[in-house]
């Protein structure tokens, strides 16, 4: 049977990271409740089985003991109408209440509606009119959809308190990042003008089309941007074959290609009848990213983060993949280009993309920066 809250309303059990269970009748602190939505997100990425977050604000236009009692008041009525299963916690101290609804099968929204109707109507029956109007509801499923066509919809922020916590914490870095990628991207923009102006004219000379390729990929928290590379193939080509071995590349399935005579093999596709001749020397020497030093520059990436994805690729993502893109911002090399590219597995290569945002610091940024050209001199090619 769940217990009252006591009187002292920010006063809340706290629970340590290796416990990951919740005795009945708890009302978690804000901390805690936020941790216990990272465990949830992780059960959930091994399960395949989703998870409801359900928000509850009161709002902050209450004077202050009187806010103090309805909040009092609906963790009281909240415990009478949820489950034991169920895990209460303050999603914001004093103020937004949330509620996580586990081990339940979301076929449709008639159980979305059933868990509002049964909470709704507790809460009517425990405040005035006045007092319900104010409060407001709203649901957050985990996973949320990247499944869709349309990705102009980035991830949904509620659902990582935890990574929005650490990224303010890391703001300092993060500002020291942004202007080293500021720098770096004006001044290579600006070293390298000549060599633009000569891929440039060797494109437009050796096959029809622009110069520049611009692409749909999807960056840090799930939003779209247009990518730039200098065009390497020939323009309108078929890019079934690519879209179904990134398929098979990620659920495991892909075999390795055999490239210039190399008998290790790369995860990707080789001798590409739709790259130019200008093309293949441009991927072999990784001069066709050059071009993205421009997205570096509008902010969309970074000089060093994660590879951003195609959207079709995403779509194709196990849950767990996503995190690449919630945990970094893309950029133009990274961990995998230079330890893996093409080389690994792409479950390894999303570890080491996580791996980097971990340990993502100016130090290992510059690192990475020196590794690179040995790696381009030395790899296959970037995909």
């Amino acid at each position: 049977m769940a217990t009252r809250p006591s009187d002292s309303i920010s006063r809340t059990p706290e629970l340590s990271p290796s416990q990951g269970r919740v005795e009945p009748g708890e009302v978690l602190s804000e901390e805690t409740f936020h941790r216990m939505i990272s465990l949830e997100r992780k059960r959930s990425e091994r399960s395949q089985r989703p998870f409801v977050l359900l928000l509850i604000d009161t709002g902050r236009n209450h004077p202050g003991d009187k806010q103090g009692r309805v909040l009092l008041d609906m963790l009281s009525a909240l415990q009478g109408a949820t489950r034991e299963t169920d895990v209460t916690g303050w999603y914001t101290t004093n103020s937004v209440v949330g509620v996580m609804f586990t081990e339940i099968v979301l076929d449709n929204n008639a159980v979305l509606s059933t868990i509002l109707s049964r909470i709704g109507a507790v809460m009517r029956d425990q405040f005035d009119s006045e007092q319900f109007s104010r409060i407001k509801f709203s649901f957050h499923v985990f996973p949320d959809d990247w499944d869709s066509q349309d990705l102009d919809r980035p991830s949904n922020p509620t659902l990582y308190p935890d990574l929005e916590k650490r990224q303010k914490a890391n703001r300092l870095s993060r500002a020291t990042k942004r202007l080293i990628d500021v720098l770096g991207s004006l001044s290579l923009l600006a070293m390298l003008s000549p060599v633009f102006f000569i891929i440039a004219a060797a494109i437009k000379l050796t096959s029809r089309g622009p110069v520049l390729f611009q692409q749909k990929r999807v960056g840090e928290h799930g939003t779209p941007f247009t990518f730039l590379k200098f065009r390497s193939m020939y323009t309108n080509n078929d890019a079934s074959e690519h879209k179904e071995y990134v398929r098979q590349l990620i659920a495991g399935q892909a075999e390795k290609k055999s490239a210039n005579g190399n008998g290790g093999g790369v995860f990707k596709l080789t001798n590409d009848p739709r790259i130019t001749p200008v093309g293949r020397i441009l991927r072999r020497s990784s001069l066709d990213e050059l071009p993205q030093l421009i997205n570096v520059l509008r902010g969309e990436m970074s000089l060093v983060g994660p590879r951003p994805p195609v959207p079709y690729e995403v779509e194709a993502y196990a849950t767990w993949h996503r995190r690449r893109l919630l945990e970094a911002k893309p950029g133009i090399t990274g961990l995998w280009q230079v330890y893996g590219r093409s080389r690994v597995e792409f479950d390894d290569m999303v570890r080491l993309d996580l791996r980097y945002a971990r340990d993502c610091s100016p130090l290992l940024d510059l690192k990475i920066l020196l590794q690179t050209p040995r790696a381009v001199m030395g790899g296959d090619g970037a995909c």
